[in-house]
């Protein structure tokens, strides 16, 4: 059994999101960690001065917002459907809607349609107030369920 595979099933039957976070390499060198301390899953992609893109203001750079976007759907259909695979991304467009200041960054993400082996993903990202998002991006992904034959 992978690793994946396993600290999956382990964070599901305990309820805890935080082991997602060491299956994925790139989300742990980025900062980015789902939690569900409000009840819903976020994912929180802490700040630090390495992400700043524009110095002059400073704001964040669209990169890691892109990315941060990203993995917070990758973590919500991990924890949200029977996948045991990380969901392979199809293509993603990100909308920059205001300027990301130097500070923790929160994302939510919600299926919007979910086929056989294609999900639709919508993505919300925000600093302070929710209401007032820094950037959003929609999302589809190939996923692979529990009991389909491993070869896609």
């Amino acid at each position: 059994m992978s690793a994946l595979i396993q600290r999956l099933r382990e964070a599901r039957k305990t309820g805890n999101v935080a082991p997602l976070t060491d299956t994925i390499p790139y989300a742990a060198w980025m900062r980015i960690a789902p939690e569900t301390g409000t009840g819903e899953l976020l994912t929180r992609m802490r700040f630090a001065p390495e992400l700043i893109g524009n110095t002059s203001l400073p704001a964040l750079h669209g990169g890691t917002l892109g990315a941060m976007l990203e993995m917070a759907a990758i973590f919500h259909l991990l924890w949200e459907t029977d996948t045991e695979t990380v969901p392979k991304i199809v293509n993603i467009t990100v909308d920059y809607l205001r300027s990301a200041r130097p500070l923790d960054t929160l994302a939510a993400a919600k299926v919007t349609k979910q086929g056989r082996r294609m999900v639709n993903v919508d993505i919300e990202a925000w600093q302070d107030d929710r209401s007032k998002p820094v950037a959003t991006a929609n999302a589809h992904f190939l996923l692979k369920s529990a009991d389909e034959p491993s070869a896609l």
